[in-house]
Order: structure tokens, then sequence, then C-alpha cells
């Protein structure tokens, strides 16, 4: 063993090693100098040790530790003392001790670097510069504690799907280019010159294989890629529990998901989920909330006021209506009540008008116009109250549980287009209004809190324990949405469309309308998503298990014999083969991690994530290639 080898990790020293010789190793976090003595933080993945170096007892040893800079590793041997009386940290669970340097062995220097290492968040890089020099960014404590916590929930997963059966096997990479609703990443053939594979959007066509080759429970941490736009909560390439089972119908699926998300969240954040969670319908859904993944923690429910809003005097409202649309309205319960001394409401008019504050919302979802009634001292005001009589104010008042202080948003167009324009003002709304707090935040104000007990004690020189934060289950809001419709209507290509994907087996009871091509917009599908405040954390569908069923749908989405054979041939013969009644689901990791870590960005809970533009800054990827490969490939730029 080498002398400069850790006996400890930098988190393992408490009171009962005081006395003893330890080496550590680690990253030098920061160091400290009064003249007479040099302290530095030392830090490894586990923890933080803090290390002093005595001038009067080695002063080689001193001057040494004097040139020591942040980033550098090292590996001090030294004895365990307790701290100095009023010199403990209760924040750390080292902070009792410290270790008196005997011998310090630089292992390597590290240069200045680009960007400080460190947790205060308003003072982080730019995130492009610490993507680029990730390997840097992943030291920071809180970025290791987020791996750490993925590790523990694909530990618990696997543990959980081994003990309720299920196998877990993978799927191959590459693959066969076919339509899932986003483009392929395809890879070009060496052997084969102009044909290529295409790599795995998800492994759903081979999960099908595997029920129809009789592994009934299947399961997979799958790696899959999409080539489409990113967002926050989105990566080109992405982690999902993929998940099938035979012989099951949706109640099977969704059962065992949510034991699956109560062992999750116990084991990860000690949290007691209840079971079971809420469905809503699809349709429902949109009609409340404007959303097929809504956020249940706060109201603000959407209300359909089509009727009354027909029957008032407002021509824009009865030509929208006449159109074919509806109107629907929600009530900003206190929008329009003064927020302070100066007597403003919380939303000013101007707000409401076009390319205000929640005009702008509103039409960012191609919502014509936003209309507006404030509820100020028993009387409306707004761009609406002229056109509405007393009796349907009334109504409205009734119907909106309108009370002083309230804001009446309306948005009148196709049922498309005010869906997501509430849906969105909803969500938007709810934040204005504070309606809720993340976990996270919650979590923020109370280490804040802490901190502040914590350093008034330090000054009258006594011990306080911070109080650690425990989420509860009210953060957590989960949901179920099923009853899909199979198929929507595409108006550029004046075709219907898969809503999920193409093998989604229609309801039973729809299945007189599936035959029809002038009723498919009746047919809902046996899909469902799972919800978790607000995000989409899990997709699955019963699956067709018909070679009949699942080449009408071929059908109905525009493609010929000859082109389903092509593309899903393999399939098509294996349902001809004794292929059981099955169905399973996706649940996005990524999305998992993010919510359990408290983060909103995706990127956050990826060791090694691309930036928003699909680049990995740190390798350079994608980058070009040498004319040689491409020779090989068959393949000429134009």
């Amino acid at each position: 063993m080498a002398e400069w080898q850790r006996t400890h990790t930098c988190e393992q020293l408490r009171e009962e090693q005081v006395e003893q010789t330890v080496t550590l190793n680690g990253w030098v976090l920061s160091a400290r100098d009064n003249g007479h003595q040099t302290f530095i933080d030392l830090r490894d993945r586990y923890g933080l040790t803090q290390v002093v170096f005595h001038k009067a007892d080695n002063a080689d040893l001193y001057a040494q530790a004097k040139e020591l800079k942040s980033e550098w590793v090292v590996s001090v041997t030294g004895v365990v003392r307790k701290r100095l009386e009023g010199a403990a940290r209760a924040d750390i669970p080292t902070g009792a001790v410290e270790v008196e340097a005997k011998v310090l062995r630089v292992l390597n220097e590290c240069p200045p670097l680009p960007f400080e290492v460190n947790e205060f968040g308003t003072e982080l890089a730019n995130e492009d510069l610490r993507l680029q020099y990730r390997y840097l960014d992943l030291r920071r404590r809180s970025l290791q504690r987020v791996l750490i916590l993925r590790h523990r929930l694909c530990k618990v997963i696997r543990d959980y799907m081994d003990a309720n059966n299920f196998l877990e096997v993978e799927t191959p990479l590459l693959g066969k280019s076919t339509p899932e609703g986003a483009r392929d990443y395809l890879v070009p053939s060496r052997v084969f010159n102009g044909e290529f594979f295409a790599l795995p959007q998800s492994p759903q066509l081979y999960k099908q294989l595997l029920m129809i080759s009789g592994y009934d429970r299947y399961f997979q941490i799958a790696r899959c890629l999409r080539d489409e736009d990113l967002r926050a909560d989105r990566q080109p390439e992405f982690t999902q529990l993929d998940v099938e089972m035979s012989f099951v119908e949706r109640e099977d699926v969704t059962g065992i998901m949510e034991k699956l998300a109560v062992e999750v969240f116990d084991k990860c954040l000690g949290v007691k989920l209840k079971t079971p969670f809420p469905r809503l319908s699809y349709a429902e859904a949109m009609a409340k909330y404007g959303s097929d993944k809504p956020d249940l923690r706060f109201g603000l429910e959407i209300v359909d006021v089509t009727d009354l809003a027909g029957a008032s005097e407002a021509q824009f409202l009865k030509d929208a209506i006449a159109a074919g649309g509806l109107v629907r309205a929600i009530n900003a319960k206190g929008g329009a009540t003064a927020q302070d001394a100066k007597k403003a409401p919380l939303f000013s008019n101007s707000a409401l008008k076009p390319g205000g504050e929640l005009a702008k919302v509103a039409e960012t979802y191609k919502a014509k116009g936003l209309a507006f009634l404030k509820l100020e001292g028993g009387k409306f005001t707004g761009s609406l109250e002229k056109f509405f009589s007393d009796e349907l104010k009334a109504k409205l008042v009734d119907r909106l549980g309108a009370a002083d202080g309230d804001l009446l948003l309306f948005v009148a167009d196709k049922e498309a287009v005010v869906c997501d324009a509430l849906g969105a003002l909803r969500v938007h709304l709810a934040t204005r209004l504070k309606l809720y707090q993340n976990w996270w935040e919650e979590k923020a104000d109370h280490d804040a809190s802490e901190k502040k007990k914590s350093d008034a004690a330090k000054k009258k020189k006594e011990t306080y324990a911070p109080v650690p934060f425990q989420p509860r289950p009210e953060h957590f809001n989960f949901l179920w949405v099923l009853d899909f419709p199979m198929f929507g209507w595409d108006d550029e290509e004046k075709k219907w469309a898969a809503m999920h994907h193409p093998f989604t087996a229609p309801m039973d009871e729809d299945l007189a309308h599936f035959w029809k091509n002038e009723e498919l917009g009746k047919v809902r599908a046996k899909a469902y998503d799972l919800v978790l405040n607000g995000y989409e954390v899990g997709g699955g569908s019963i699956r067709i298990h018909r070679q009949d069923v699942q080449s009408r749908v071929f059908e109905i989405l525009g493609m010929t014999i000859e082109e389903a054979k092509g593309r899903f041939g393999f399939l098509l013969d294996a349902l001809a083969s004794g292929a059981p009644p099955h169905g399973g689901i996706a649940l996005g990791l990524d999305r998992w991690a993010m919510i359990i870590a408290g983060t909103t960005n995706i990127r956050d809970v990826i060791a090694f994530p691309k930036n928003q533009r699909a680049r990995d800054l740190m390798t350079g990827a994608p980058a070009t290639v040498d004319e040689r490969q491409l020779k090989e490939l068959g393949i000429k730029l134009s």
C-alpha cells in the first residue's frame, strides 16, 4: 500500500477517533491562514474534514501548507483532535473534530481554474462554461448529492422490480428506423453502404416481442435517443424505466407502478405516499385544467361559460361560438386586490391588454386576446363589463365562485386553443399568486432560518444543531390521466395521427367506432399517463395483440399494406404467432430524479448532459469527421 493512501474518507472522523493517526486524501476546498496556523477544508465525495497546520509545531510543514491552493489534490497524515470549544460545526458530520497535520503530500497541483468550484447559487458560473468544464462542475457537493441520489433511485427500482418477478433484459441500440413521434438518430452502415441503423427512441417493439416470447414480466433501465427540440426538462439522450407485462389490464400496470412510487419516495426522500393515486379522464383534465398533465397542488379550475357568453352582447364572443369554438374562464382569486400601500392591484389593466403580462401568456398559445372582469366593491369593471347584463353577471359570480377582489379571465376560440391558453395561464397565475411552493424552495427558506439560529448561537458561544428539513407527502401530487383519444386529426397532413404510438390498443367498448372511418374521433385508447406536479413522468398503454387490429391502425395512419409489412412485418408476423394480451409503461427516470433532487433543470441530474442546442461543450460533439471515414460509409456531404 502506498504511503499516501487513505485510512478514512473525509466524512468518517468523529470524536471516537480522537488521538488516532489517520491519512486523508482529497481536494483542497479552501485555505485560511492567521499567521500562526493554516486551516484547510479537505473534501472528497463523502464529505469534509478540517485540517490544521501549526507554525510552532513544524515551521517547514506550515510553510508548505501556506502554498496550498484551491482544488490541489493532497494527502494528509495527522492526529485527530477535538475542536476547541465554540469552534465546532453542527452543520457537518465531522464538525466536532479536526486533523492536526504531521505529514503533507501534494499529489497534484491545480492551475487557476476558469471558475470557482463553489456552492454559492447566485455566483455560479455561466452554465455553458460549467458544461464545457463539466469534470470541474461535478466536484460541487450539490451535484455529487444529486448523482448519489440518482444511484439510490436506480437501486430502489431494481430491488423492487426483482422482488416482483421482473427480469431485466437488455435490448439493441442499433435497430431499424420506425415512426414513433420524433426524428431518429441514424447510424450509417459501413458494411451495407446506403443503409442505416436507427438509435432507439424507446425499446417499444423489442419489449412487445419479449412478451410474445413468453417473458411475462420485463424491465430495463434503458437509454433512449430522440432528435427533437430541447427544453429544461428534455435531453436528446435520456433514460427511462421501461416495463412490460403479459396477461394484464390497465389496473394491473398502474397498481404495480403506484407501489413502486411509494417505495422510491420512502427510500429516497423518507416521504410516505398515499395510494391509490387520483384518476382523471383526458377529457376532464383538458376541460378543468387545460392540460393533459395538470398540476393539482392548487385549484384555479377552468370553467365553461359558453352559454353565458352566447347570451351576452359581446359580438366577438358570439362569433367565436358560431365558428365552432367555446368560451371558458378562470377565476384568479385576489388578482384584483390591492397588494401594497399604494393600493395597486396585483394585476393592473396594462397586464391584461395585448402584450401585457397575462395577455402575453394567452397570446403565446395562439389566443386572439384575453378578456377580463374585475369584481371590486360589489361591482364589475373591465373589458367585458358593458356586454353582460346584471342577470348574466350574477350567474358568472355563481358559476366562477367570484368574490370581491377577484379577477375573471376569459378566452374564446377553438377548444384546443382555449385549453392551451388557459392551461398555461393557470400555471402562470399559480406562481404569481404563490398558491404552492416546491419542496426545495421551502427547504431553502427552512435552511436559511436554521443558519440564522446557528449563527446566533455561535455568537453566544452556544451549540445549536440545525433541524433537517423533511419533505412531506403534500409536496408531491401524483395522478393518472386515462382514456386518451386514440387518434388526433393532423390539419397540416390532412390525416389521422396516433395520440400515443401506433401499438396502443383501442378501448373494447369503442371497437364499433374503430372500424368506421367517420367515427375514428370517438375511439379512446387503453393509454395512461402518470403525472407528478405538472410533469408527465410516465406513459404507457395496453398494447394491440391482434394482427387484424394492428393492421387496421396502420391503415388508419395512411400506410399501405406493403409499407406496413416493410416497416413492421416482423411485428405483424409475431402477433400472428401466439401473442398474449400485454401492456406496459415507461417512466422518465431523469424527470423522477429531477423532482426528487429538487431542481427544475434536467441537466442537473445527468452526469454529462448536452446544452440547449444538443451540443456536448466538453468534448465538442457533434464534430466533423475525416474524408476517409465518410468514404468507408459511402457518404458525400452536400
